[in-house]
């Protein structure tokens, strides 16, 4: 009931998924990092204040427990957001409390920019950024992109390449998950 819908639920029947992704886990060391930083910063002036100050004690536990939450939150934030790209559009699905679906046709897209950092390349992850016709869309720069060279090379067969080869590519995987037994995204 209050868990967010599987991004598969918003693919049409005509449909088929190529990639289906989440933001890579070095989307949350900023967070991590501000969290334990502020928790040390209250344990250590909890260490330093004299034992009778038991209500100042209090607000710095529940502070501790707030920087806790705060971070949990983050965490199912980034771990219920999905990126999903299929043969006809990008989404991004994301929300915790409120469900939202961001969606760029295929067919808008007239310009791909990779980039990857040097901290990109050590933990494996990368920057796409999308330009469409004219106009800025909510999905023009997905960041913090694992295995940012497959999402690259897909997006690109998807938008530049050979539509028949496209069909065909796509009939073949259907075809090896048929055999395989795995069932396919109607």
């Amino acid at each position: 009931m209050f868990a967010p819908r599987d991004p598969d639920d918003y693919l049409l029947s005509s449909e088929r998924r190529v990639i289906r992704v989440r933001r890579h886990w070095s989307y949350l060391i900023w967070d991590v990092l501000e969290a334990a930083a502020l928790l040390a910063g209250f344990m250590m002036i909890s260490y330093l204040l004299p034992a009778d100050a038991g209500v100042i004690q209090n607000v710095l536990w529940y502070g501790g427990l707030l920087v806790l939450l705060r971070l949990a939150y983050f965490v199912i934030e980034w771990w219920v957001e999905r990126i999903v790209v299929t043969d006809k559009r990008f989404m991004l699905t994301s929300g915790v409390f409120e469900t939202k679906v961001a969606m760029m046709p295929i067919s808008k897209v007239t310009d791909l920019t990779y980039e990857r950092t040097v901290s990109g390349r050590m933990f494996g992850y990368g920057t796409l950024i999308v330009e469409s016709a004219g106009q800025i869309q909510a999905l023009n720069r997905l960041e913090f992109l694992p295995d940012p060279e497959e999402v690259y090379d897909a997006i690109s067969e998807l938008t530049f390449g050979d539509k028949k080869a496209q069909a065909e590519r796509f009939s073949m995987i259907k075809a090896q998950r048929a055999a395989r037994g795995k069932k396919m995204v109607p």
